[in-house]
Parts: C-alpha cells; sequence; structure tokens
C-alpha cells in the first residue's frame, strides 16, 4: 500500500520491520561501494589483449617510429576507428592521452586564457562567464567549472535532451558561453538527446557569438539493450545551421577498454581543432601512440569496437536489470521513489520523497554501501529537492548489488517513514 493510504500505526508498524532489517544489515558487516560508475574487473578482463600489445613491430600504419616524439593529433588508424562513432571527418578528431575528462579541462583553460576560434578577446577577462548545465548531470563537469569561477545555470534535463525553451531564454545573456551535454545515455539519467532538440540547440541564436556546446559524448556506443541507440549528428546539424563552430565532442576508451589506461578523443570544427592544436603544443610534444597503437590493433575497426561493447552488455545488462527488479520488488507498491530504466550508459537515477535523498545516503553510509553524494547531480552539489541519487552498478558483483540496492530500498522507506511521521 502507498504511504498515503496507510494510517500513522500503520507507518510506524513499516518502520519497525524496516529498522529491523536496517539493524541486521548493519550487523553484517557490508562494505559495498556503489560511488563511481567504474567497470568491473569482469569487463576490464575483455581488454586482457592489449597487454602484450603492439608487441615488437611499433610501427603505424606510415611506418611511422611510435615509440618516438610527435603526432599531436594521434594515431592516424586509431582515429579513424572512432570518427565514424563520434561523426566527425577523420582529419578533425584528435586522439589524446587516458582522459577526456582531461580535453575538457584544457578547453575551458585555453578559452579563459586565449577565448576560442571566434572569440573577441579571452573569456577570463568577461565581467562574468556562464555555462547552462542540464540537469541532473554530470558531477565532473560541474567541478571543472566551479574550479574556474564559472557560473552554472541549471535548466531541466528531459527524456529529449534539455529544456529548450529555458535554454532559449538562457543564451539571450550574452555572458553565456557554453552548455554541457551528454547526449546518448545521459549521467546518470540516461536521457538521449533527440534529433529535433539537437537541431534547436544547432540553430539556436545566442547572445554570445562564441556560445559552445561541450558535447561529452562518452556513452556513445554503451548500450545495454540489442538496439545501438545512434547519437544525433551535432556537428553536421550546426554547420547546416551556419554554426559550425559551435560543438566541442568528446569522447572516450575510458569504459571500453581499460579505465585508466584507455584513448580520449575531441572532435570539432577544422577551425576549433586548428585552435586547440594551437594550445595543446605547447603543453605537450604527443600522446602515448604507443597506447594508441596497441587500442587499434586490439579494435581492429568500428565492428571491432561494437563487438566488444557487445560483451560488456552482457555483463553490465543483468546488474541493470537487477536494480530495477529489486527496487520495483521493494519499493513499487509504497510509491515513494522512482527511477529510470535506460537503454544503455552506466547509472539509475533514483528519485525519492523531496527533503529526504540526504537522509538515505547517510544511512546507507552507516549500513555499509556507500553512495555518491546526494546533490552531486547538481551544480555545487545542490539538489534544490534533496531527492536525487545516482546509482552505479557496474562494479559490485552480482551479489554485492542485490545486496547494496536492498539495503538501499529499506533506507528509501526509514526516510520516508520518518518525515511522513514527522509531519
Amino acid at each position: 500500500m502507498t504511504f498515503a493510504a496507510l494510517s500513522r500505526d500503520q507507518i510506524q508498524t513499516l518502520l519497525d520491520e524496516q529498522t529491523a532489517a536496517y539493524r541486521a544489515a548493519q550487523a553484517s558487516g557490508l562494505t559495498l561501494d556503489l560511488t563511481r560508475g567504474k567497470p568491473s574487473p569482469e569487463q576490464l578482463d575483455l581488454s586482457n589483449g592489449l597487454l602484450s600489445l603492439p608487441g615488437p613491430d611499433f610501427k603505424d600504419a606510415a611506418g611511422v617510429d611510435t615509440r618516438n616524439y610527435g603526432g599531436l593529433t594521434g594515431l592516424a588508424e586509431l582515429r579513424e576507428i572512432f570518427a565514424p562513432i563520434m561523426q566527425v571527418p577523420v582529419g578533425q578528431v584528435v586522439a589524446g592521452d587516458n582522459a577526456s575528462l582531461a580535453m575538457m579541462h584544457d578547453n575551458l583553460v585555453f578559452a579563459l586564457f586565449h577565448g576560442v576560434a571566434d572569440s573577441e578577446q579571452p573569456w577570463g577577462v568577461e565581467e562574468a562567464v556562464k555555462f547552462i548545465c542540464p540537469v541532473p548531470g554530470y558531477d565532473r563537469h560541474f567541478a571543472l567549472l566551479e574550479e574556474y569561477g564559472i557560473e552554472m545555470l541549471s535548466v531541466d534535463l528531459l527524456d529529449d535532451g534539455p529544456d529548450v525553451d529555458a535554454v532559449r531564454e538562457l543564451v539571450k545573456d550574452p555572458a553565456v558561453k557554453g552548455m554541457w551535454l551528454v547526449p546518448t545515455y545521459s549521467n546518470p539519467t540516461g536521457s538521449i538527446v533527440s534529433e529535433a532538440v539537437a537541431a534547436e540547440l544547432a540553430a539556436m541564436e545566442t547572445a554570445a557569438p562564441d556560445f559552445r556546446i561541450f558535447w561529452d559524448n562518452a556513452y556513445a556506443v554503451h548500450h545495454l539493450t540489442e538496439q545501438q541507440t545512434k547519437t544525433a549528428d551535432i556537428l553536421g546539424l550546426c554547420a547546416a545551421s551556419g554554426h559550425p563552430n559551435r560543438p566541442v565532442i568528446f569522447a572516450s576508451t575510458s569504459k571500453i577498454t581499460f579505465a585508466g589506461s584507455g584513448v580520449c578523443f575531441l572532435g570539432s570544427s577544422a577551425d576549433n581543432v586548428a585552435w586547440y592544436l594551437s594550445h595543446l603544443g605547447k603543453r605537450t610534444i604527443g600522446p602515448d601512440k604507443v597506447n594508441h597503437l596497441r587500442h587499434a590493433r586490439h579494435l581492429g575497426d568500428v565492428d571491432g569496437v561494437h563487438a566488444l561493447m557487445d560483451r560488456h552488455r552482457a555483463v553490465l545488462a543483468p546488474k541493470f536489470r537487477a536494480v530495477v527488479d529489486i527496487l520495483q520488488t521493494r519499493l513499487g507498491e509504497h510509491a515513494v521513489a522512482s527511477w529510470t530504466e535506460p537503454k544503455g550508459g552506466y547509472f539509475v537515477s533514483l528519485d525519492v520523497i523531496d527533503g529526504t535523498a540526504s537522509r538515505v545516503i547517510q544511512l546507507a553510509g552507516e549500513a555499509g554501501v556507500a553512495m555518491t553524494p546526494a546533490g552531486a547531480a547538481f551544480p555545487y552539489g545542490n539538489d534544490p529537492r534533496d531527492r536525487n541519487i545516482r546509482i552505479a552498478p557496474s562494479y559490485p558483483s552480482p551479489e554485492e548489488l542485490a545486496a547494496a540496492i536492498d539495503v538501499l530500498a529499506t533506507c528509501v522507506l526509514i526516510a520516508a517513514a520518518e518525515q511522513a511521521l514527522a509531519q
């Protein structure tokens, strides 16, 4: 029965039952971590072939010694594999080192110090710099902006992308220089930016002539079903709308091969890529081309990427199904929460009763289940409704995950009952 249909005595009885289950969980000595979307050891094992590559032949397809300096844009044969995934011409793709977050960081810092390709002056000398942040969103995006004093403006992330009407109002301010987007299987809701929304964002008039969309396509091939959702072609849409420099596209192999030893990518217009390389060349002589070569040989081609991701899906999909099933079994009848059932990506987004997420996270932590802090999916760590919780099912074993979600459900019920009884 829903809480609305329960008497105070019935709610107290439920609270007593859940508290007993909670104490038992505490006594069991759990130490489970659902804080980050890390690949499990089983997933990492799928790419162990990288450890014996590239072998004694360390020259690329053009005969260049990958052990030496140079090659600022990265290995051509690896860029050829990921260019179609990013929907960017291979000549406008840069392959870097292991973290796309570093590329995002550099783009922000270069813009603050120098301005972007079509800026009149460095962003850093502007009176204010603001970014639009669809929420719930990715905490590391928000942390980058906060690190450099860039003001964050929240808009709701809907099933088909950000609230376009809200974005259209915000970009009337010339201080609004950009926005973040995870277009496919967003972190944490799994939302997918539709072609129609992407086209509106591409064509939208903005007061800032150097407005940028940071298009973080982190989960482009991370499907949880046999349906392979295609990401909107933001570069083509922007070019067709007369804003060719608007998008900067990021991607990586962090959740394809080795999370800490993968390769990151940037794709954009020719002008943007030239701008980026002009500043990147002051920071580095070139990326780890040996790692590029081993990845190119391990993956082979685009079909090789998809085949590897099918094996990832075989590991991940049952975990996501287990999360949804347990939440439905434990919470469904009580109407105290809602959750996403993503078709891809790395997270399940759980919304609990307003004002209780922080309490749920506290209870879970005290029972040995570490969760991402409440509010992490919002700028400045502030969820105005204190309701959103990000679940990362990938790393734990199936048994550990089931135990963790069961405890989490118990904590949701306890927090909901406490709030109901306090009214």
